[in-house]
């Protein structure tokens, strides 16, 4: 383990990016290309410094860097441009909350994600998923990202509100989150944040889509706390869960972010990391042929449930290294409350850093080949050799995302339910590229699925 002062005397390189224009900075860079941009920038430097606007804005390109951020919350608080135009939207949960009220909330909301609760979640998976399987038909194409959000829109909505949730609720939230997650990176992307104020349909879309999502959660919240019932879900936990500290409940306003920000973090990403994998399938055989044969000497034909998920390493490793290639949260912020040295480079109060596992999953000197799909660079006697802190889809340190387990679990069971029954095909003419907004995405899928 490094100590600071062992960091310190590393000889980091620290840069400028190039390409700087005035007034605007980097922002243009980062708005019309943002992957190749920011994946150009570990050349340049291990400390890269940009501009978004006027302000420096650092993007640490190396490991240690990294986890130097990340465990260090108190320092590196959430924080920057991207939180500040998240927080009207969110509240104040777990992904926007201060160092202070995150320390807080993540001890409250741990126990909804604790292994028996786990256990009970992946049930609603196990069903969700094969309802799903049994609407495709053969030969008929669909696009894979509606289908994995509508599958994951499901899962999350019945963890959180149990499984007796009025089917318009669920729908409600099916038709609004697309809008809202569209909404919120445009308005996050804007560094003169005039965008949110002109006169647009697609303002008034979002703005709709908000407020019917936000009168939602606030009757279903002020339903189960009349009732008092645990209904073993999410939201039952939420409401019993009791600060060890000091014995409070959260109010129904604290409740009501931490169920925006669970439905943002439980759909999008989830939805995102699947289509990829299912891309990278089709377009690799031999590993598509593995994870059939894995869940036919599994399953045996029959339906996945939570105690098959430890005997699918395969379809875990693949859905691994889907995410090392296209991590759905590729980029985030940190931003210092007080001054502090990163690779020997002093950092005022106030400075603002990009965090993006795009950038580091792809660097040859850790993943050699970066650009390759390997699942077996997850074997475990692989594995064991990857850097501490070059893998980090799910954030890291007290940050880290606190329904890793869930979303892991729900892929497995996703993917093996889907390929224990169908293969799905390229729609000839098909180009995907990375999509780079609130989540990674492939843009329209549409594949075609053949009967296995």
């Amino acid at each position: 383990m490094k100590t600071q002062s062992d960091l310190a005397r590393r000889g980091w390189r620290i840069a400028k990016a190039p390409g700087r224009l005035p007034l605007v900075g980097h922002a243009l860079h980062l708005a019309r290309r943002p992957l190749e941009f920011l994946a150009s920038l570990p050349a340049v430097g291990d400390l890269v410094e940009l501009r978004l606007g006027t302000k420096p804005t650092y993007l640490p390109c190396h490991p240690e860097l990294v986890q130097q951020v990340l465990l260090n919350a108190r320092v590196y608080d959430t924080g920057g441009p991207v939180k500040e135009k998240a927080r009207p939207i969110l509240g104040n949960g777990l992904i926007t909350s201060d160092w202070a009220d995150h320390r807080r909330q993540r001890r409250m909301v741990q126990p909804a994600f604790h292994t028996a609760r786990i256990a009970t979640y992946a049930e609603v998976m196990r069903e969700e998923c094969a309802a799903h399987t049994e609407t495709w038909r053969a030969g008929r194409p669909l696009d894979v990202g509606d289908a994995m959000q509508a599958l994951t829109a499901r899962v999350t909505a019945r963890a959180l509100f149990s499984t007796e949730m009025a089917p318009h609720s669920v729908a409600e939230i099916q038709r609004g989150l697309p809008v809202m997650v569209r909404g919120a990176f445009r308005r996050a992307m804007d560094p003169t944040g005039l965008l949110a104020r002109l006169p647009l349909a697609a303002n008034r879309e979002f703005d709709t889509a908000l407020a019917r999502l936000h009168a939602l959660i606030d009757t279903i919240v002020g339903d189960y706390r009349r009732s008092g019932e645990d209904r073993g879900d999410l939201l039952s936990a939420l409401l019993a869960a009791r600060d060890e500290e000091d014995g409070g409940a959260m109010t129904d306003q604290e409740v009501h972010d931490q169920v925006m920000t669970l439905l943002l973090a439980g759909v999008e990403t989830t939805a995102s990391a699947l289509t990829w994998a299912w891309h990278l399938l089709a377009a690799h055989p031999e590993a598509e042929a593995r994870l059939h044969a894995e869940v036919d000497g599994v399953l045996g034909g029959r339906i996945p449930g939570y105690a098959d998920v430890p005997r699918l390493a395969q379809t875990q490793r693949i859905f691994t290294e889907a995410l090392r290639l296209y991590p759905p949260a590729w980029m985030y912020t940190r931003m210092t409350t007080e001054p502090t040295e990163l690779a020997g480079h002093r950092l005022e109060a106030g400075s603002d850093l990009l965090i993006s596992p795009y950038v580091i999953h792809r660097i040859p000197e850790f993943f050699p080949r970066p650009e390759v799909f390997d699942p077996d660079r997850w074997l475990p006697e692989r594995a064991r050799d990857v850097t501490r802190g070059s893998y980090l889809p799910f954030g890291g340190g007290s940050r880290k995302c606190i329904g890793d387990v869930f979303g892991m679990t729900e892929a497995t069971l996703a993917l093996a339910t889907i390929a224990s029954r169908w293969r799905l095909r390229p729609v000839p003419g098909t180009t995907v590229s990375p999509h780079a907004g609130m989540s990674l995405t492939t843009g329209p899928l549409p594949m075609a699925p053949e009967p296995r």
